[in-house]
């Protein structure tokens, strides 16, 4: 057998892995018989060891024979004229990195979730979702077309949304699961629509089709000029919206109502650096367009001023650990916008490992800095900072006020448009109740109380 079967067996066995762990945790939930704690950990163990081991046997093999642009293809799923869509896996020398990273942190989250949520009543139900969201970071990390990424991305803000809304007995986490479902549905239909227009420009969506077949990150894009330039907002309209760059920042602090385990894999490891990982992997797309890597810069530039800003007047330790992995992850996009593919991966790698182990120590944290001020005797010192030096006195109020109110973005998006949509979305259901009504004969008297109800709302 040759170096590519073995690859092909491995990469398989990166994908079923996780698969067979949503599968095992989640079909014995759907017919109400959960698992106990104990089994679901024994799940959890052998699911992310298994596929560390075959990603790591991948990267071997990888290195010991030089390979590096494996594809896996499962043939192609729909056939109609002018539409191809086709399930298809690459292993190269970002996805492979990527998925080693995934399955390690993954795997650390899941033990310790199993002590974290120890008694916990929605234990199943958080390792439910923890399967759904490593199915999609899978996928993600591996795809070979536009529709194979969509859909993994589409598992991992499902499994986010769920989880920051968590403790669904109370209030707050459902609004905000509800507003992280919202922006991530505008990341996504950005997303659907690059899909769209590659399929039209391209005849499918396979990136080897659109970025060549050489290996990352020396592709060349098929398509140039204004062509790379709408697709290429299109996507970094996706992953402004994943990564929660400005001007969508404002959810990353609502997610963290989630519990811990989940914050720290998504919104300071994983998730949050999806954004990142979506313009690396179109990063040819950057060098067939100067006006996109100009937006890919300025876009990341503002993200890592405005979370610098707001972390440091952030009344927890889980926001304020949020705006700095934001500070990094909006640097991280700026070295894409310049060119600088390796340095922006293991930018990601090291600091998701940092974040990581920043966000399971949080809960301790203040206990900790408590047992400092007693050993010294008094409060700790300040240490004052660059800002204070960059910022004249009489305007520190005034950034203060705007670091304190996250930049207003959470008004501004809420304003501009969420509420023009729901306005919209009223009217149309009011005439549709007007239409409706007309066609059974009735009195229209109802529907125009609720169009004057909707024109008080306006």
């Amino acid at each position: 057998m040759n170096q590519d079967w073995w690859i092909r067996a491995c990469g398989l066995t990166v994908v079923v892995a996780p698969l067979l762990l949503v599968c095992g945790l989640g079909i014995p939930t759907l017919i109400g018989r959960p698992r106990n704690e104990r089994t679901i950990a024994r799940w959890t163990h052998f699911t992310m060891v298994t596929g560390l081991l075959a990603a790591l046997g991948i990267l071997g093999l990888m290195l010991a024979g030089g390979s590096r642009h494996v594809p896996i293809e499962l043939g192609s799923w729909v056939e109609i004229p002018h539409y191809q869509f086709s399930v298809k896996f690459i292993f190269d020398r970002l996805s492979v990195p990527f998925v080693i990273l995934s399955f390690a942190l993954c795997g650390t989250i899941g033990a310790f979730a199993n002590r974290y949520m120890h008694r916990e009543q929605g234990f199943n139900r958080f390792y439910v979702f923890y399967a759904v969201f490593v199915l999609g970071m899978v996928i993600t990390s591996l795809a070979g077309t536009v529709e194979t990424l969509f859909a993994g991305w589409e598992l991992v803000g499902l499994s986010s949304a769920l989880l920051v809304a968590f403790f669904h007995e109370r209030p707050a986490p459902v609004r905000n699961g509800l507003r992280v479902w919202c922006v991530y549905r505008i990341s996504d239909a950005a997303l659907l629509i690059s899909a769209v227009v590659l399929h039209r420009l391209t005849g499918e969506g396979d990136f080897d089709k659109l970025l060549g077949m050489d290996a990352w990150p020396e592709g060349h894009a098929s398509i140039y000029g204004f062509q790379a330039l709408s697709v290429g907002l299109l996507l970094l309209l996706a992953a402004a919206g994943k990564s929660a760059l400005v001007p969508f920042s404002g959810w990353l602090p609502r997610a963290m109502e989630g519990p811990t385990p989940s914050s720290a894999v998504f919104y300071g490891a994983l998730s949050v650096h999806l954004g990142a990982f979506l313009l690396l992997r179109v990063s040819p797309l950057l060098d067939a367009s100067f006006l996109l890597s100009l937006a890919v810069v300025m876009t990341g530039l503002i993200t890592a001023i405005f979370a610098g800003f707001a972390c440091r007047v952030q009344t927890d330790i889980k926001s304020a650990l949020s705006f700095a992995s934001l500070t990094q992850v909006g640097i991280i996009v700026v070295e894409i916008g310049l060119g600088l593919r390796y340095i922006a991966l293991i930018h990601i790698l090291g600091h998701a490992c940092l974040r990581t182990l920043q966000f399971l120590r949080a809960p301790t944290l203040l206990l900790d800095y408590r047992l400092m001020e007693n050993a010294i005797g008094h409060d700790l010192p300040h240490v004052s900072g660059v800002w204070e030096w960059l910022i004249p006195g009489h305007r520190r109020a005034w950034f203060y006020r705007f670091a304190l109110e996250r930049g207003y973005l959470d008004g501004w998006l809420t304003d501009r448009l969420v509420a023009p949509c729901l306005r919209y979305f009223e009217r149309c259901d009011a005439l549709d109740r007007r239409w409706n009504r007309l066609l059974a004969g009735g009195s229209l008297r109802q529907s125009d109380r609720t169009e004057t109800s909707l024109e008080e709302l306006t």
